[in-house]
C-alpha cells in the first residue's frame, strides 16, 4: 500500500485525533488562532504548538481575514491533516467542540437576533424564539454554568460563565433594537458594524442632559399635536403621535451633522408629521400654520396645495457653524419624493463642489406600507452608487406606524418579512427599533450617520411605532382595526412613558415634565417659533437667485444664433477624435460626415444640429446633463455624443473638449428606469436653473412609466408650490411601422396637462429648429418645462436637413409656412399639421403636382401660437377648406387641445376639418 492509501485507510483513533480540524469547528479555530497571535500563551500547549507551524510572528498586526481564507483551506482538503498530538483526551476535543458551538451561537445571535427583538410597542407582533438562538440546536443545553471564551464579541472580554455571554447578546441583539447588517458581503463594513453595536452592548450612553433634551424634543412631538387636535377638530393633520420620537431622531441628524463636515440637510417625506416637523424641526412659525388652517394664506398666482405637501427652507446655528435644511415639496403619491431628493442633493453637491458628497445629506421618510409596496423604492435604490446619481449615500427612516391606510396584516402588505427588506437588494444596513423607546431611537441614529458618512452608503431606520388616530383625523380605525386601536387605546404616549423614567431615575424633578408641557403650549399661544431655526436665508450663500426668471413668459426674447467662425469651432470640435482612438466603422463615417457639414459640404442632419446647440451653450457658460437608457449614443444611433475606442474600450466625448474654459457636460446611459431617473432630473432641475437639464426616452411611450413624475411634479409644481424647472424631456415619436406602442409618444396625454402657460409641447421638424428650441430654453430668461416630440425617421431624411445660414441667423419658429412656391390667391386648402406627416404630405403633393394646397408645419402646440395661426389664415382668405392632418387616430394626438385654438382663428368662410 503506498502512502497515499495509507492516508486514505488511516485507523479511526487517527481521525479522532485530529477531528478538531474538520470544517464545522474552523470558526473556533479562527477564534483560536486569533487568540493565539495575541497571547502565544493563552492557548493550550497542543494548539500552540500547531499553530506555531503556521506563523513565527505572534504579537504582530494579523490580516483575520488570510486567518479564515486559511482556516476554509484546512477544512476543505480531500484528506485529512496530519495530526498535531496523538494524546488529545476526549474531554479536551468535546470541550473544543462545545467552545466552537459558542462561537457559532454568538453568531447566530448577530444573524437571528432581530427575530427574537422587542420592537412592536404594541406587543401586535410577538416574536418566538428563532432557532438559531436555541441552546439545544449547539449541543449547549445545560452548559450555562459553564465558563468559555467570547471570543470577537466585544461587549465581554475573556471567558464568562455561558448564562452571561447570553445575557449580554440577548440585551445587544435582542432587546429594543434588531440589527441586520450579515447581508453585507463587505468584510469591513460587517465589522466596523459589529464592533461599534457589540462594544457598547447596543445601548446609548446618553448623559443627563442629553435625556433632558430627549424629553423636550418629545414634549414638543406630542403636544404640537395636541394643540392641534383641540384647536382644529376633525381637520386633516396626519398625526405624528404614536411615533413621536422622529422629532428627536431628526433632531440628532441635524445638529449633529456639522461633526461630519455637513453644511446641508435636504428631507423627503409625505404627509405622516409633516405638520411637526416643520413647527418643531425647520422652524415653521406656528401662527403661518394656523393661518393655513384657518384658510387665511392665499395667492391667488397659485392654485396651492394642502398644508401637509408644503415644503420649506431654514437655516440653524449649531455653534460656530450653520447647517441649511430643506424639506421638499411632495404631492399625494407617497414614495415619489425619494429620488427627487437624490436629484435636488445632486444639484446641491454639485454647486458645493462636493464630489465627495461630504456636505450635503439626503434623508428620506417612507410609510411602512409604501416603502414595501411601491417601485419607485426599489429604483431609487437602485441608483444610489450608480455613476451619474450617487449622492453619497441617504439615511431612509420608515415610519412603521404597522398599518398602511387600512391594511394591518403583513400578509397582505407584502411579501417578506419586515416592509424594510427590499433595502438588502443594495446591502444597505437595516435597524429596527422598538420607537417607545426613545433612547434606543437615539442609538440606532448615531449608528446611522456614523455609517453613512463612513462609507458614503444608504442605510435604513425602521422606527417601529404605531398610529394613534385614523389615517386622518377625520377616519374610525377601530372598524378595520378593532384588536389594534383597542390596545392603542390603552397605550400611555411615548413622551409620558419617558417622563416617568427620567424621574425614576431621577435625571429630572417629578414637576419639569408638565412645566416643558406649559412652556411649549405658550409658545404656540403666542405663535412663537418653537425651533431654533429661521427662516431668515440671508446667509445662505449658495441659494439659487430666482429674480431672472420671476415673472418672464414663453414669449421672453432670446438671441439663439451663433456666429460663422464659431459654427465651424464646434464642428472641428465635434469630428475631432484623439491620435490612436479606432472608431467602429459606421460611427467614423457619421463623425467624417460631420466634419463635412461644418464645412458646408453636406446638408446638416439632425444629430449634428443637436450637438452643435449643446456646444454652444457649454461654450457660453451653460452647464448640460442628459440622462436616459441610451443617452450617449442616441436609441436611433444619431447623436454618439460618446465614442468608444473599438480595442481599448476607453471613451471619448467630443463634446468635453469645445473650449479652454466651458462648462461642463455630462451624459449618462441611465439604469432602465424611467419613473425614478425622471424624477431625479426634475429635483435636479428644480435647483438648477442655469444647467439645461434633458431626459430621454428610449422610446416616446417609455415615459409612461413616468407618469407620476409628469402629472404631480412637472405639470403642476409651478402652480400648487410656486417652483419653476426647465427640464426638457426629448420622446422619439412617429407611425413608421412599429405597430401603436413604439410609434407613439402619447403627445395628446402633455396636451391634456397644459394650462395657464405652465408647459411648452413642441414637434420641431428640421435639424435648425432643434439647434434654436434647446439654445432657446437656457437662453431665455423662463423657466418652464419642455416636452419635445422628437423624429425617428427624420433623423436621416433626405429632405429634413438645413443649411449654415439656418444656424447663422434666424430662431425657432412657431410654425414653419409654406416653403414651395405657390400662389396664395390660388389655394382652396390649407393643411396645418406637425412632425413626420409633413413630409408624407410635401412628396406625395410634389408627385402628383398640386398647386392649389398649401401645407404648414405647427412646430409649437403649446403654449398655441395664436397670433401666428391668425395671420397665416387671413393670408390665405381664399383657402376655405382648413385641414388639421395627424398621423395618430383622432382621439389621440393634438386635435383636440388643438381643435378649438384653430377655431378661433378662422376667417369668413373657412371650416376646419380632420
Amino acid at each position: 500500500m503506498d502512502k497515499k492509501q495509507d492516508n486514505q485507510h488511516r485507523s479511526m483513533q487517527q481521525c479522532w485525533d485530529d477531528s478538531y480540524l474538520d470544517g464545522g469547528n474552523a470558526e473556533y479555530l479562527e477564534q483560536l488562532y486569533q487568540q493565539y497571535l495575541e497571547n502565544p500563551n493563552s492557548v493550550a500547549e497542543q494548539y500552540k504548538h500547531y499553530f506555531a507551524g503556521l506563523t513565527t510572528e505572534p504579537n504582530k498586526e494579523f490580516n483575520h481575514r488570510k486567518t479564515q481564507e486559511r482556516f476554509r483551506n484546512l477544512s476543505s482538503l480531500a484528506q485529512p491533516v496530519t495530526s498535531v498530538s496523538s494524546d488529545l483526551s476526549q474531554g479536551a476535543l468535546n470541550r473544543a467542540e462545545q467552545q466552537a458551538q459558542v462561537y457559532r451561537l454568538i453568531n447566530g445571535y448577530r444573524i437571528y437576533g432581530h427575530n427574537d427583538a422587542d420592537l412592536d410597542p404594541l406587543k401586535m407582533q410577538v416574536a418566538t424564539q428563532h432557532e438559531g438562538l436555541n441552546l439545544a440546536y449547539y449541543n449547549l443545553a445545560g452548559a450555562e454554568e459553564e465558563s468559555f471564551s467570547v471570543g470577537d464579541f466585544s461587549g465581554l472580554q475573556g471567558n464568562h460563565k455561558l448564562k452571561d455571554i447570553i445575557q449580554a447578546l440577548e440585551k445587544t441583539y435582542c432587546h429594543h433594537i434588531g440589527f441586520e447588517y450579515k447581508h453585507i458581503t463587505n468584510f469591513t463594513e460587517v465589522e466596523w458594524l459589529k464592533n461599534y453595536i457589540e462594544e457598547g452592548l447596543a445601548t446609548p450612553a446618553l448623559s443627563a442632559k442629553e435625556k433632558q433634551f430627549l424629553l423636550k424634543d418629545l414634549t414638543a412631538a406630542a403636544n404640537l399635536e395636541k394643540y392641534l387636535g383641540r384647536k382644529y377638530v376633525g381637520q386633516k393633520r396626519f398625526s405624528l403621535e404614536g411615533g413621536d420620537a422622529l422629532i428627536p431622531l431628526l433632531q440628532e441628524i441635524v445638529f449633529s451633522s456639522p461633526s461630519y463636515g455637513i453644511k446641508e440637510v435636504i428631507l423627503g417625506m409625505a404627509h405622516r408629521g409633516r405638520l411637526n416637523v416643520l413647527v418643531n424641526v425647520f422652524g415653521k412659525k406656528p401662527i403661518d400654520l394656523f393661518n393655513e388652517f384657518e384658510g387665511k394664506i392665499i395667492d391667488e398666482n397659485y392654485s396651492g396645495d394642502v398644508k401637509y405637501h408644503m415644503g420649506f427652507s431654514s437655516n440653524l446655528k449649531i455653534k460656530n457653524n450653520t447647517v441649511h435644511l430643506s424639506l421638499a415639496f411632495n404631492p399625494s403619491h407617497l414614495e415619489i419624493v425619494t429620488p427627487v431628493i437624490s436629484g435636488l442633493t445632486r444639484a446641491k453637491q454639485r454647486r458645493r463642489k462636493d464630489d465627495l458628497c461630504n456636505t450635503v445629506l439626503p434623508i428620506t421618510l417612507h410609510g411602512d406600507a409604501a416603502f414595501a409596496g411601491q417601485g419607485v423604492v426599489m429604483e431609487s435604490l437602485a441608483m444610489s452608487q450608480v455613476h451619474g446619481f450617487k449622492v453619497g449615500g441617504t439615511i431612509r427612516v420608515i415610519i412603521n406606524n404597522q398599518v398602511g391606510f387600512t391594511t394591518s396584516n403583513p400578509h397582505d402588505a407584502r411579501s417578506s418579512l419586515y416592509c424594510s427588506d427590499v433595502a438588502k437588494m443594495v446591502q444597505a444596513p437595516i435597524f429596527h427599533v422598538n420607537a417607545d423607546d426613545p433612547e434606543a431611537v437615539m442609538f440606532v441614529t448615531k449608528l446611522a450617520m456614523a455609517y453613512r458618512n463612513k462609507f458614503f452608503k444608504d442605510v435604513v431606520i425602521d422606527m417601529v411605532c404605531y398610529r394613534r388616530h385614523g389615517h386622518n383625523e377625520s377616519d374610525e380605525p377601530s372598524g378595520t382595526q378593532p384588536l389594534m386601536y383597542q390596545k392603542i387605546k390603552q397605550h400611555r404616549s411615548i413622551h409620558e412613558l419617558y417622563a416617568e423614567k427620567l424621574v425614576a431615575e431621577k435625571i429630572i424633578e417629578p414637576d419639569l415634565p408638565q412645566q416643558l408641557i406649559a412652556d411649549y403650549q405658550k409658545a404656540l399661544d403666542d405663535g412663537k417659533a418653537v425651533s431654533s431655526a429661521s427662516g431668515d436665508l440671508s446667509d445662505y450663500e449658495f441659494a439659487v437667485n430666482w429674480k431672472p426668471y420671476l415673472g418672464r413668459t414663453w414669449r421672453s426674447p432670446a438671441n439663439t444664433t451663433i456666429a460663422k467662425n464659431k459654427f465651424e469651432q464646434y464642428g472641428q470640435a465635434l469630428s475631432h477624435v484623439p491620435d490612436g482612438f479606432v472608431l467602429q466603422a459606421q460611427v467614423k463615417k457619421i463623425i467624417a460626415n460631420r466634419l463635412k457639414m461644418s464645412e458646408g459640404e453636406l446638408p446638416i442632419d439632425w444629430g449634428f444640429a443637436e450637438s452643435l446647440a449643446y456646444a454652444s451653450l457649454v461654450d457660453e457658460g451653460y452647464p448640460i446633463r442628459i440622462s436616459g437608457e441610451d443617452s450617449g449614443r442616441g436609441t436611433f444611433a444619431h447623436r454618439h455624443a460618446v465614442l468608444h475606442d473599438q480595442e481599448t474600450g476607453k471613451i471619448y466625448i467630443p463634446l468635453q473638449h469645445v473650449s479652454k474654459n466651458q462648462s461642463e457636460i455630462i451624459v449618462i446611459d441611465s439604469l432602465l428606469s424611467e419613473e425614478a431617473v425622471l424624477a431625479f432630473e426634475y429635483g435636479f432641475a428644480s435647483v438648477e436653473p442655469a444647467n439645461l437639464a434633458i431626459w430621454e426616452a428610449q422610446f416616446g411611450d417609455f415615459a409612461n412609466c413616468a407618469q407620476v413624475v409628469i402629472d404631480q411634479f412637472l405639470s403642476s409644481g409651478e402652480q400648487k408650490w410656486g417652483r419653476l424647472c426647465g427640464l426638457v424631456m426629448l420622446l422619439p415619436h412617429g407611425y413608421e411601422g412599429m405597430g401603436p406602442e413604439h410609434s407613439s409618444a402619447r403627445l395628446e396625454r402633455y396636451l391634456q396637462l397644459c394650462a395657464q402657460d405652465n408647459m411648452q409641447v413642441c414637434v420641431p421638424s428640421t435639424p435648425a429648429q432643434i439647434f434654436h428650441l434647446l439654445r432657446r430654453q437656457m437662453i431665455r430668461q423662463c423657466r418652464i418645462p419642455l416636452i419635445v416630440i422628437t423624429p425617428k425617421s427624420l433623423l436621416r431624411h433626405k429632405l429634413a436637413t438645413s443649411e449654415v445660414k439656418d444656424f447663422t441667423s434666424g430662431e425657432f419658429k412657431l410654425l414653419i409656412p409654406e416653403i414651395d412656391k405657390i400662389t396664395a390667391k390660388k389655394v382652396k386648402r390649407l393643411i396645418l399639421c406637425s412632425g413626420k406627416v409633413y413630409y408624407d404630405l410635401l412628396e406625395k403633393r410634389r408627385e402628383e403636382k398640386i398647386d392649389d394646397i398649401v401645407i404648414v408645419r405647427l412646430e409649437q402646440l403649446y403654449p398655441f401660437p395664436k397670433e401666428e395661426v391668425l395671420e397665416l389664415l387671413t393670408e390665405y382668405k381664399n383657402a376655405n377648406e382648413i385641414i388639421w392632418c395627424q398621423e395618430e387616430p383622432r382621439n389621440q394626438g393634438a386635435w383636440y387641445k388643438v381643435r378649438p385654438q384653430i377655431n378661433e382663428c378662422l376667417q369668413e368662410k373657412q371650416t376646419l376639418d380632420y
